[in-house]
């Protein structure tokens, strides 16, 4: 496992039905006789055990009843009960094998991993992980009960042997390598002890040795993909299943092909065969027929009889047979049982039918003369239908079927019904399969197979294969309605909203049910506005608070582990306390260590400082020399409040400042803005572009000197990485013409929520203690526990008495409770860029998350850690939007005295936070009377249109940007007043519109004053539905 491998955290909404079965299509059977278990592996990636109660066991000639069928009249088809179930892959099961004695059940999958699961077990563990492909896995074999490898082939032209005892790889062998050809996917494997047989695409079967790798031969002569693969048990000849609607039996010894049997008129795609010289063999097809062929004590394989024994609804992925029983697996969820065939009975002929042979009695010598057992009471011995027999090859002396008037001389050929569409049309009813109906069905459950996810990012949309349509809440993780059997696409429109939400989770329903996938860099991307939010508890919340969508649904996902992490935390520190009240020192411990006093400019003295052992902290780093080592590592941290919260900042002469800081910055002070604001505003015009890749510089939406300091910030009024400690957080404001007055801004608030990180690798950092340095601290969840613990012990080392915990998970008021089901799947998956996939390191559920802690520790990634421990997302740059913003023909001045009325602000940001703004700066402050009588708010008197459309004053600049203004550049808008009330400054109607005030009609701006060609440069963070 990579130390660096990106990993990622996913959830599976669980479904409504909870009853064992698949979801979706079965690609696998496997069959126990000994004890009576069939197994199953399906498209839902999981495996199911049924209890089949049958006696499977290999019965003697006296005990064997060839004409035993269920249309008896005291028949009683013994029940399949649902045993075990377990979730093995995260992708479709393509095929299983029993091997080891029937005590391991190997499974290959579509997620690139061969897993192995022993459900007899005494301790009976998830399926585990014994090998990785680069592709899918198409197919895994066995080469008999008695040893202890598995062999995998799939789409990376790899076949690869497993050790089944935990030792791995065995022996890699590249398909096609050795002839220079790209191809080489395995769709059919087959494998003895000393040799294996895989086929693919390219239509050859080749034979491989076991132990070396090396190919021995191959074999050409089908014309389509090679399906499946049988080799007999002396390994001296290979059966296979192609698409090209044959079945070619071909001899090691002769090097050839001897048979081409041509049974079928669709694509064969399974072979099943328990004979030792497979001359008793199943074959299944395209079209849903399943067919026996019987060539025991036949000179040639074409003398051989092929019934046909059932006809499913559908292609038919795979086929098992045991005792007097065969299972058929389909793309539907349910799998059935049907009655096999005895083909050593009598053949019911017509008379209207001829032989074309010598005799009855000379077609007939090539059957077995094993006894036929008690014929039924009534004297009737069950035939074979003539109409379900099948004519095994071109050559094949029996049946050739005559004209439909016994009369005529014309012969028709079975040829001329080869292709599928002729047999429908012209004679639908030439086969018939003897048996009409399954014996028994066990009946799947529906799964999900089509999905829309809304525009809001929370809600998903989700069509079953019952016809269902079920809307899902992602955050509450279960359906919350159901709209009955409709199209998707019909309801769609019906429900969808027009807002924007960035991309933060990407959703599958590849395994039938609702899966849920988050990565770090982009699952704390999106958020939305508390006021939106429907609970069922009140919580006073800030106005415009925004919450985080990704930290929120991991907060209580993950709420079991966190409990049992505060536990485990308290229990710590505990622990120290008591061997510190216990004197548990180091022998050799100095009882202190003297600090010779040295003055630094910058950092605190001897008496204000700590008196401790650990290295002196500096007060500011921005009153060091420049050229202090480690001042790089101080700009970079989040910003730490001021020593008085709300003092304004002082820029440091000693360094340049950054375009996003530029000069001290302007600002009007009203009272308004103090009332509607959290900021001294959310914009910052466009400053040319630096780095010249079209994006503008990240800024924030805080303010120290209206919010106040007790009450906790959105994530995304975070201060960002580039922002120097203290400075403004947005970019350089207008020169308005009327009353202003400069300010220097700090976001007391906003830089309160995040800590300062600590680089714990970092060398050149001169205010970590040494016990802090000659600890290696592991990058994953354990890690971050241990520093949290090492800071304990630090501060035990400075004389503490009592430690505070620094455990500090989310509140409710940041994050509202959820109760996601206790059924919900929690998956820790790494990326394996080698491997091409995906692989699951721990799995477990909400309600059991707690006793995997240690597991979870080991694996889960630190960010995880960080957000739910400490309350701490990755930082990154906030997405911007910019805009230009003009009075609506002129009507209202200019919110700007130079004509630069380009803006930009978070993607988030509301309409009515526009209309705040262009009221702050178009019309004085209300007077005292006019607060106690009561003032409209600036949504109640201005309106904000963009494309001649009313946007409502909950709608964010996101949304403005892909549902209304739809195309690039920056987004127009234009505000007008609605007439509630008298705008002092407004100008009267058809008088010349005052300095520094924009003629523009829309999109196109008239003054190019404050539009110069730099701003041309800047492109537009996109803010467009992901």
């Amino acid at each position: 496992m990579g130390r660096n491998a990106r990993k990622r955290i996913s959830y599976v909404l669980p479904l409504a039905n909870s009853a064992g079965g698949h979801r979706l299509g079965v690609n696998g059977l496997a069959v126990d006789p000994i004890n009576s278990i069939l197994y199953s592996g399906g498209r839902d990636g999981s495996i199911c055990a049924w209890d089949l109660h049958l006696d499977l066991t290999p019965k003697s000639s006296t005990e064997r009843d060839p004409f035993a069928d269920s249309s008896a009249p005291n028949y009683k088809p013994p029940p399949t009960q649902f045993r075990q179930q377990v979730q093995a892959h995260t992708h479709w099961i393509n095929d299983i094998v029993l091997a080891q004695s029937n005590r391991a059940l190997v499974s290959a999958s579509s997620d690139i991993t061969v897993k192995v699961w022993r459900p007899a077990a005494e301790d009976v563990l998830p399926p585990q992980t014994i090998g990785l492909h680069t592709d899918y896995i198409k197919r895994v074999a066995s080469p008999g009960l008695h040893e202890n490898w598995v062999a995998s082939g799939g789409l990376d032209h790899k076949i690869s042997l497993w050790d089944l005892n935990g030792g791995g790889q065995k022996l890699q062998i590249a398909v096609g390598e050795d002839e220079n050809t790209a191809k080489g996917s395995v769709y059919a494997l087959a494998a003895t002890p000393s040799i294996i047989a895989s086929g693919g695409p390219e239509s050859i079967v080749r034979i491989w040795d076991s132990r070396t790798g090396k190919r021995i031969t191959k074999f050409v002569g089908h014309t389509d993909n090679v399906r499946d693969v049988l080799i007999t048990q002396d390994g001296d000849t290979i059966m296979t299943a192609s698409s090209d609607q044959t079945v070619k039996v071909w001899s090691m010894t002769a090097g050839r092909c001897m048979y081409t049997l041509t049974m079928h008129n669709d694509s064969v795609w399974s072979l099943f065969s328990d004979h030792p010289q497979l001359s008793v063999f199943y074959s299944s097809d395209r079209s849903g027929t399943v067919a026996k062929s019987d060539v025991r004590n036949c000179a040639e394989m074409d003398e051989g009889v092929s019934v046909a024994v059932c006809q499913e609804h559908e292609g038919v992925n795979k086929i098992f047979c045991a005792g007097d029983y065969i299972w058929t697996a389909t793309s539907s969820s349910s799998i059935n049982r049907w009655n096999d065939v005895e083909t050593a009975a009598e053949v019911a002929l017509p008379e209207s039918y001829k032989w074309h042979r010598s005799s009855v009695t000379t077609t007939r010598s090539r059957h077995p003369s094993f006894p036929t057992g008690s014929p039924p009471t009534n004297g009737a011995v069950p035939k074979i239908p003539f109409k379900a027999l099948l004519r095994l090859s071109h050559t094949a002396p029996f049946p050739l079927f005559s004209a439909k008037d016994p009369e005529a001389s014309t012969v028709y050929s079975i040829t001329s019904t080869r292709k599928p569409s002729e047999i429908l049309s012209a004679d639908p009813d030439t086969i018939v399969p003897c048996r009409n109906l399954p014996d028994f069905s066990i009946e799947g459950q529906n799964g999900l197979i089509k999905h829309h996810l809304l525009n809001d990012r929370r809600r998903v949309l989700t069509l079953d294969t019952a016809g269902e349509v079920t809307m899902w809440d992602l955050l509450k993780c279960a359906p919350i309605r159901s709209y009955g059997k409709r199209h998707l696409e019909d309801v769609v429109p019906e429900v969808n909203t027009r807002e924007t939400v960035a991309h933060w989770c990407a959703v599958d329903t590849r395994t039938g049910s609702l899966t849920c996938v988050l990565e770090e860099n982009y699952c704390f991307d999106a958020e939305m506005y508390a006021d939106e939010l429907q609970l069922e508890e009140t919580i006073e919340f800030r106005e415009d608070q925004r919450i985080n969508l990704g930290k929120w649904v991991l907060r209580y996902l993950f709420s079991n582990l966190i409990d049992e992490e505060i536990k485990r935390d308290e229990i710590f520190r505990n622990s120290l306390l008591q061997e510190k009240n216990n004197g548990l020192q180091r022998g050799n411990a100095p009882m202190n260590i003297q600090i010779p006093q040295t003055q630094l400019n910058g950092w605190r003295d001897a008496i204000s400082g700590p008196t401790s052992g650990s290295t002196i902290r500096p007060a500011n780093g921005f009153h060091l020399p420049i050229t202090t080592p480690g001042l790089a590592i101080g700009l970079a941290t989040p910003g730490i409040p001021p020593l008085s919260a709300g003092h304004t900042s002082h820029l440091n002469p000693l360094l340049t400042p950054t375009t996003e800081e530029g000069s001290q910055l302007e600002r009007t002070q009203t009272q308004r803005s103090s009332q509607n604001i959290e900021g001294p505003d959310y914009f910052s015009t466009g400053p040319p572009a630096a780095n010249g890749n079209g994006k503008p510089a990240a800024s924030t939406e805080g303010s120290a000197d209206s919010a106040p300091e007790a009450l906790p910030q959105s994530p995304s009024e975070e201060t960002p990485t580039n922002q120097k400690k203290g400075k403004a957080l947005f970019s350089k404001k207008f020169n308005m013409s009327f009353n202003m007055k400069k300010f220097g801004t700090t976001s007391s608030t906003a830089e309160a929520v995040k800590p300062a990180a600590v680089d714990e690798k970092s060398e050149d950092s001169d205010s970590r203690s040494t016990k802090t340095d000659e600890k290696v601290v592991e990058d994953n969840f354990l890690g971050a526990l241990h520093k949290i613990r090492q800071g304990y012990e630090e501060q035990l080392s400075l004389g503490a008495v009592s430690i505070n915990t620094q455990i500090t998970p989310s509140l409710p008021n940041e994050t509202p409770v959820l109760k996601p089901p206790a059924s919900t799947t929690i998956l820790i998956q790494e990326d394996r860029p080698d491997s091409g996939g995906v692989a699951d390191l721990v799995e477990g559920k909400v309600g059991s998350l707690g006793q995997q802690a240690d597991s979870i520790e080991q694996v889960a990634p630190v960010w995880l850690a960080d957000v739910l421990l400490r309350n701490q997302i990755p930082l990154k740059d906030i997405v911007k939007v910019s805009f230009i913003l003009e009075p609506f023909q002129d009507l209202l001045p200019s919110i700007s005295s130079d004509g630069n009325n380009r803006l930009n602000a978070n993607r988030m940001l509301r309409a009515r936070k526009i209309l705040s703004y262009v009221a702050e700066r178009i019309e004085p402050a209300p007077s005292k009377e006019e607060v106690e009588a009561g003032v409209l708010k600036p949504e109640e008197y201005l309106e904000l249109y963009c494309q001649n459309q009313l946007l409502a004053p909950t709608m964010t600049l996101a949304s403005i940007r892909a549902h209304i203004w739809r195309g690039g550049g920056d987004v127009v808008l234009y505000y007008k007043a609605n007439g509630r009330k008298e705008i002092k400054h407004s100008p009267i109607p058809g008088t010349p519109p005052p300095p520094g005030s924009t003629g523009v009609s829309e999109g196109k701006a008239s003054s190019d004053g404050g539009r110069s060609s730099q701003h041309s440069s800047r492109g537009i963070v996109e803010g467009k539905a992901c």
